[in-house]
C-alpha cells in the first residue's frame, strides 16, 4: 500500500478517536493530523513520504560540508602555526572525502541523531525515544521491526509520553490506532500485498 493510503486510514483513525473521546474542533484536526503522520511512522525503514518530509537534501548538506571544510583548509593555511595548519587541513580534507559519500539514506540518521539531541536539550522524554525510534529505523531493513509487535509497543510508548507533555486526551490511541493500522494494511492476506508483515521478530521472521 502506498504512502497516500496509510495516512488516510491513519487520518480516519484520528477522526473516530476524536469522536469517541468528544473532542472539540480544534482538538479532532489535531487528531486527525497525528493519525495521519502515525499512519506513516512505520515506514520510515524505507524511502517514501515521511521520510522524505522529515529530513533534508543529502545534495545540501554535502554542499554545506564541502564548503565547511574548504574553507577550513583556506584559513588553516592562512592563520595556523606549523601543527595548527596541516591538522586543520587535513580536518578539512577528510569532511570533504567523508561528505562526499553522503547519500539519502544516511540522512534518516543524522535526523535521529539531531531529534535525541534536541530531546535531550529540551529534556523531553517522548522527543529522545522518537530519535532512537528514528535511528533504528534508518539502519533496519524496510517491514522488518518497525512493522513488528515490537516497533508497536515501542512507538506506544513513545506516544504514551507526548500525551503526558501535550496533555491532550485521546493523542496516546490516536498515534497507537494510526500505527496499528499501518500493519493491518501491508499484511500479506489483502489482495493488494505481494508481501506480508513480520510481525513477531525477533521470536519468528514468517511474513503474515
Amino acid at each position: 500500500m502506498n504512502g497516500t493510503a496509510h495516512a488516510a486510514i491513519g487520518a480516519a483513525a484520528g477522526y473516530v478517536v476524536a469522536n469517541t473521546v468528544h473532542a472539540s474542533p480544534s482538538t479532532t484536526l489535531l487528531l486527525v493530523g497525528l493519525g495521519g503522520i502515525s499512519g506513516l511512522i512505520p515506514d520510515l525503514d524505507i524511502d517514501g513520504k515521511l521520510r522524505d518530509r522529515i529530513t533534508l537534501s543529502h545534495e545540501v548538506v554535502r554542499s554545506v560540508a564541502q564548503l565547511i571544510g574548504f574553507l577550513m583548509i583556506i584559513y588553516s593555511f592562512y592563520e595556523g602555526n606549523s601543527k595548527e595548519k596541516w591538522l586543520g587541513i587535513a580536518i578539512g580534507i577528510s569532511m570533504i572525502a567523508i561528505s562526499s559519500r553522503i547519500r539519502q539514506k544516511h540522512m534518516l540518521t543524522i535526523t535521529g541523531i539531531g531529534v535525541l539531541g534536541v530531546g535531550v536539550s529540551l529534556q523531553e522524554i517522548w522527543l529522545i525515544l522518537f530519535g532512537i525510534y528514528i535511528l533504528i529505523a534508518s539502519f533496519v531493513p524496510h517491514r522488518s521491526y518497525t512493522h513488528s509487535i515490537l516497533g508497536v509497543l515501542f512507538f506506544g510508548f513513545i506516544a504514551s509520553k507526548f500525551e503526558t507533555s501535550l496533555g491532550i486526551h485521546g493523542v496516546f490511541y490516536t498515534c497507537l490506532a494510526g500505527y496499528i493500522s499501518h500493519l493491518i494494511a501491508d499484511i500479506k492476506m489483502l489482495p493488494f500485498n505481494k508481501r506480508g508483515i513480520k510481525l513477531f521478530l525477533p521470536i519468528s521472521s514468517k511474513e503474515i
